[in-house]
Formats: structure tokens, sequence, C-alpha cells
């Protein structure tokens, strides 16, 4: 019988989310056959079997969140089915939730024995030394606890379970959530970001004219034209590489969090083709269906934001780019022409840049640039 742990799934990733399982323990399973699917901080990915044989045990529920390593699964390569309580004991606290970067190296027999009593109930409680750092972390009461592991141990998955059920609407972030907490902790940290705002009038589109394509190419024609903006910095080497391809990164709200997927060589699309990527990328991401392939090597941001709500804004630079474009929600206001007033369509725009590796003119004849091509008139 062979064991099979989670593997390094690029990256340098150290945990995800099981988002689905595949296959029951008892089935039959073949050689690169999908076994489990799971999330990345940066994409879902299928997870093949390494071999046949038959499931003998399965290791972590849908939602828990596991570590590089972590038991996922035995199998029986002769199709007997093996129940081998002491390998279930030694690996069960294997799904963890980790509370850090650094890893936890429990050996669980070394801490069998020993932990609290409840003194309301006289009953030793048994946790994990991770799990019991973690519940200090989140607030959790042990005592409130239900250990899932062998003899009612506690392990990590319990305290995450626990935490959930604190307060109403308690949770433990997980996948593209979690991993927006560390990109914009690490962006406000280390990007020296400022923001120029202006206004495109849009008086020469069509009632039906399609945004998000018109925001395509108007970043596209700007990137071109002032490149600085279209580039990556690395404060370290302290070295800078300017784009000559266009590689758009935009920003989707989903219920599971923010992804930010790439229409690379955007400068090569025409716009029909633009709208037939962003509507399947958008169903690929409600399905939890994107590779990670498709996050990968933007050289700038586009924040739509404006199509739920919003006029301007401050977007969040994600390093190594150098900068972000944010369009708010279209609005009318009153301008004089000719000496009458008028009412016409204009949409804010605001640009955030790491002033690091930008100039304030470079930021300016990017945003001019912009703003001049979405007010151009419609292309019948």
């Amino acid at each position: 019988m062979k064991t099979f742990n989670l593997p390094d799934l690029g990256e340098g990733l150290a945990e995800s989310e099981i988002v689905k399982w595949h296959i029951n323990v008892g089935d039959s399973v073949k050689l690169d056959q999908i076994v489990l699917t799971v999330e990345t901080a940066k994409a879902t990915v299928d997870v093949p079997a390494p071999y046949s044989g038959r499931i003998v045990s399965r290791h972590g529920e849908e939602g828990d969140v596991i570590n590089i390593g972590a038991l996922l699964l035995e199998i029986d390569e002769t199709g007997e089915q093996i129940a081998s309580e002491s390998k279930k004991n030694a690996d069960a606290a294997t799904v963890v939730g980790n509370v850090s970067q650094h890893a936890h190296s429990v050996n669980v027999d070394d801490f069998w024995i020993g932990g609290e009593h409840n003194l309301s109930s006289n009953n030793l409680i048994t946790a994990l030394p991770s799990a019991r750092l973690l519940a200090k972390k989140l607030g959790v009461d042990l005592t409130l606890v239900k250990g899932s592991g062998p003899s009612g141990l506690i392990v990590d998955a319990d305290i995450y379970d626990e935490a959930g059920k604190q307060r109403p609407g308690t949770e433990v972030l997980k996948g593209a959530r979690r991993i927006m907490v560390t990109t914009m902790a690490e962006s406000h940290h280390n990007v020296a970001a400022v923001t120029i705002t202006e206004e495109a009038v849009l008086d020469g589109w069509k009632p039906n004219e399609d945004i998000s394509i018109r925001l395509v190419q108007a970043i596209v024609h700007a990137c071109l034209e002032e490149p600085a903006m279209n580039a990556w910095f690395d404060a370290e080497t302290m070295t800078r590489c300017v784009h000559s391809t266009v590689n758009i990164g935009v920003a989707v709200d989903s219920r599971h969090g923010l992804y930010v997927p790439v229409l690379r060589h955007a400068d090569e699309y025409e716009p029909q083709e633009v709208r037939q990527w962003l509507d399947q990328t958008v169903k690929g991401i409600r399905e939890r269906k994107i590779g990670r392939e498709q996050l990968q090597h933007a050289t700038i941001t586009l924040s739509n934001f404006g199509a739920i709500a919003g006029i301007y804004a401050t977007p969040v630079v994600t390093p190594p780019q150098v900068a972000i474009v944010g369009a708010g929600r279209i609005i009318e206001k009153v301008v004089i022409r000719d000496g009458h007033a008028m009412t016409v369509k204009a949409m804010p725009l605001s640009i955030t840049f790491d002033h690091r590796a930008c100039t304030g003119g470079e930021a300016a004849r990017f945003t001019k640039l912009l703003a001049e091509h979405l007010r151009k008139p419609s292309i019948d």
C-alpha cells in the first residue's frame, strides 16, 4: 500500500484548500485520474493520482486548508483494502490550517499524553501544539472543541471549524481572500503609491458602448505611447523591466474573492476577441475552473470598480507591476461649451503608480493618453 501526499503545486505556495473530492474510499483509480481539486492562493488545480489502485483511506474534507506534504490518500495497488489504524493515527493531524509561513513539524505520538483538564467535566483535553497555538490566535476556547483526531485529539482543522462558529458571520479566510490579505499588506508596505485622477468625457460614445473593450483599448494605446507605466520594478536589484507587450490583469470580483486573470498580448486582440475572453474568463472564475497560468505575468492592471459603484479610488499596485488603472462610475456633469451649458457623460479615472519606478511626468502623460483615447467617438 502506498501513500499520496499533497505535492508542491508550484509558485512556492505552502498551502491549499480542498475544493472537491472526485473519489471515495473503496473506489478504484487509474494512473493520472483526477482525484481531487484544490485551490491555491493563485488558482484552482486538479490533482491526479500518482498510481493505480483501490482507495483505502482519504484524508481531509472539502474546505480544509492543507500544507504541502499533507497525507491525502492511501492506495492499495493490489486492490485489497487494508485498514491500517496505526498509519491513520500517525497521520491524522496532517491536514492543517497554517497559522503562519513557519511550518510546524509535529510527531503526534510525542504529544499523545498530556494536555489540560476541563474542570467542569474532569475530562482531559488533548490537542496538537499547533492546534493550541491556532486556538490562542483565533480566540477559540478549547473546552468547546470536539476533536476529530484519534481518541478525540484536537487538530488544527477542528480549531478552524470552531472559529467559524464563534460569532455569526465569522469565517476563516481561505483561497483568493487569504492571498488578498498578503498581497495588499505587501503592497502597502513596499510601494511608494501615488494616485493621479482625471475625467474622460464620453459625449461621442454610443448608448450601448462596451466599456470594458474601450478601457482595454485605451490602456493598450497609453502603454505603447508611454511604456514606463507598463513595467516591472525590483527594488532589491534596483532594476526596471519596461515591456513592449501589454499584458493586462483584469480585476474580477467573485463570491470566492478577488481574482486578476491576465489578458496576454492585449495589443493583438480585436474588440470582439476581448469581449469573448472576458466572458469565458469570468465564467471560469465563477465555476472555480481557472488555471494558474491564467493569473500570471500581468504588466499592468485594470480595475473597473465603477461597474458596481464608486467615482474615484486609490487602487492598489501589485508588485512587480508599477501601475494600475481604476475606472469609476460614469457620471453626468454640466460643462460650458461656446458659452452654453450642456450635460455630458464622463468617466472618472484613478491611476495609481509606484513613484519609485515612475516619474510624475510619466504618470501624467499616461493618464492624458488614456483619457484622450476614451474620448474618441465610437467606431462603427
